[in-house]
């Protein structure tokens, strides 16, 4: 029997079977099995073509209005440009690149190479912004060898078209203005026919390769995901089995997470092409610049689901408290409120549920998942009421893990499943080293139980496996679960922290101040006495309830440089490199452990 929440939505039961094997592991699935997968993504394209024809399918804003398409028409434009790129003999070894953010001309692009097997490759638009990360645009460009690249306005993106990578490569904009080499019109792709499309389409399975995403981890190279139709398809229905109420009513988004990432690009974006929804892209941010705009979006266009990274749950907070309007649009018809890249602080999930409550009297699902690039990504989801921050939930239908438990029945998270990629593109020794031998994929996090005694509670996430250290004394500190306890005790005065301490007797920390609240600095250290005595005092008392020397922090130091994109410092998803961190301060890492330096913050 399904399961109804308090607001009326209809949701699969955290059914999970638990299996305890004698070398310690444990394996869990869920009881449900999976429901029918599309055989690729035009699939669902054509469905709604025929059954919701004149349905929004995805707008994007245009002036004081908006540029809307319905499914019928995003269909024909499909079909024509994937008829273009057939006439220019593209195909699966000939991928296209695209170099801009989320747009619809950009969704169009990706969708007809996709219906024609052409492989595409979004990448992050700062690559091609940003000169100072053009080497990461280079690095991708010399390894997939594109046969196409597109940008939005060939004039902002001037500099990256004029790569002497790009030489040879067909060069595609919107806007041809200023553009500094020649270029295609993405009209003219518009505008042709669609011969041979058909037969192409038909040659598109489940192992056609849809997309390449790149994601940089841990290292200074992307690593490119080999994303297929499989992958992407069977994770949609994943999702809405266990998520039932997608398929009661079309749902409608406003994002803006970008869709060179897997959150944005194939979570959210495919979860309305494969339930009929409308997708309005969000040309705001949860940024200083970008976050009026996305307050006057949702105020147009509130959506049923709603999808953020934790600081734009933060912004959009403390906006609804100065703005009822905003509060009324928001959550009108909300019926999933959905949080990932880092868990949801405890008081803004509050503040959420008690808006939610005074507009309407009853409250969304709050949930959250676990997934990654390489999983497509959600493999772990929370679908049932939970009342807290920080569970990601149990495996979804189809989905198999394997933990495998330390000491302390942390345990390290392994996965198997339809949605999880064959590999890397073009490193057949990093994908080997992906694996298993029992063919799981090692992802590197760590998660506990919520309550060991039954696994149908869920999981809780518990930082990554890889950025654990031990100290001088052999002990063994878990830097994920840290930092985010020095995040919340820090909260107001820090953007972010970096747990330090490996090899060293005492853990201490690197403090990336709020932006523009320090001036005096000293060889890329703060010297700023009141700020270095708030965080003093924030530490002793968090140091007050550590339990022992793997979670007491003892020293600090202020940063004076941000987290640097071109150096690396910054991953494509936007969380700290911490390696690089580490690697490229080297010398602040040895002030940290200065007892006489004038910018150390004892605790």
């Amino acid at each position: 029997m399904n399961q109804i929440d308090a607001s009326g939505i209809e949701l699969l039961p955290h059914d999970v079977h638990q299996e305890s094997r004698p070398d310690g592991s444990i394996l869990l699935r869920s009881t449900h099995s999976l429901g029918a997968v599309a055989p690729n993504t035009g699939a669902w394209l054509h469905r709604w073509a025929k059954e919701a024809p004149g349905r929004v399918a995805i707008a994007e804003r245009a002036g004081a209005g908006w540029r809307e398409h319905t499914y019928n028409e995003l269909l024909n434009m499909v079909r024509n440009v994937a008829g273009a790129l057939l006439a220019r003999g593209l195909g699966a070894d000939s991928p296209i690149v695209v170099m801009s953010g989320n747009g619809v001309d950009h969704a169009i692009l990706s969708l007809a190479a996709q219906y024609v097997g052409v492989p595409i490759v979004p990448l992050a638009e700062q690559y091609s912004l940003i000169p100072e990360a053009h080497g990461r645009l280079i690095y991708v460009l010399e390894k997939v060898k594109p046969a196409m690249a597109f940008v939005s306005d060939a004039a902002q993106y001037a500099s990256a078209l004029s790569l002497p990578q790009l030489e040879g490569v067909e060069l595609v904009a919107v806007k041809t203005d200023g553009a500094p080499v020649p270029v295609t019109a993405f009209a003219d792709l518009l505008g042709h026919g669609q011969g041979g499309v058909d037969d192409a389409h038909a040659k598109v399975g489940p192992d056609t390769l849809a997309k390449i995403l790149f994601t940089s981890g841990s290292s200074s190279d992307p690593k490119g995901v080999l994303t297929t139709h499989r992958m992407m398809c069977a994770n949609q229905t994943q999702i809405s089995d266990a998520l039932r109420f997608l398929k009661a009513r079309p749902p409608r988004i406003l994002d803006w997470l970008p869709w060179n990432h897997v959150f944005g690009g194939s979570h959210n974006f495919n979860m309305m092409l494969a339930n009929g929804g409308s997708l309005y892209i969000d040309n705001g941010k949860p940024t200083k610049a970008g976050f009026e705009d996305t307050l006057r979006n949702i105020k147009e266009h509130p959506g049923t689901l709603a999808f953020n990274v934790p600081v734009g749950y933060a912004m959009l907070v403390n906006a609804m408290e100065r703005d009822p309007a905003l509060r009324r649009a928001y959550f009108k018809e909300l019926d999933l409120i959905f949080y990932a890249g880092a868990s949801l602080p405890q008081d803004v999930w509050e503040s959420l549920e008690r808006f939610a409550m005074e507009e309407r009297g009853s409250l969304p699902l709050m949930a959250s998942s676990w997934g990654m690039t390489e999983t497509a990504p959600a493999t772990i989801m929370v679908h049932e009421p939970i009342g807290r921050s920080g569970v990601i939930g149990v495996p979804l239908p189809g989905a198999e893990v394997k933990l495998l438990p330390d000491d302390e029945m942390r345990c390290e998270l392994r996965v198997k499943g339809p949605n999880i990629m064959r590999g890397y593109f073009n490193d057949p020794a990093k994908t080997a080293e992906a694996f298993d031998d029992e063919g799981f994929l090692v992802t590197g996090d760590a998660v506990r139980f919520v309550d060991d005694a039954d696994p149908s509670r869920g999981l809780v996430f518990d930082g990554r496996v890889s950025e654990d250290f031990k100290l001088l004394t052999g002990t063994w500190v878990q830097a994920g679960v840290l930092r985010l306890d020095a995040l919340k005790a820090l909260a107001g005065l820090v953007q972010d922290v970096v747990i330090c301490g490996h090899d060293r007797d005492q853990i201490g920390l690197f403090i990336f101040p709020l932006p523009g609240a320090v001036s005096d600095t000293s060889a890329g250290a703060v010297i700023d006495p009141a700020l270095s005595a708030q965080i003093e005092e924030r530490l002793r008392d968090m140091a007050k309830t550590a339990t022992g020397s793997a979670k007491r922090i003892n020293r600090a130091i202020i940063l004076s440089e941000p987290p640097q994109l071109k150096d690396h410092e910054i991953t494509d998803k936007g969380s700290l490199n911490i390696r690089k961190i580490l690697t490229r301060r080297a010398d602040l890492l040895e002030r940290l452990y200065d007892n006489e330096d004038p910018a150390l913050i004892r605790v």
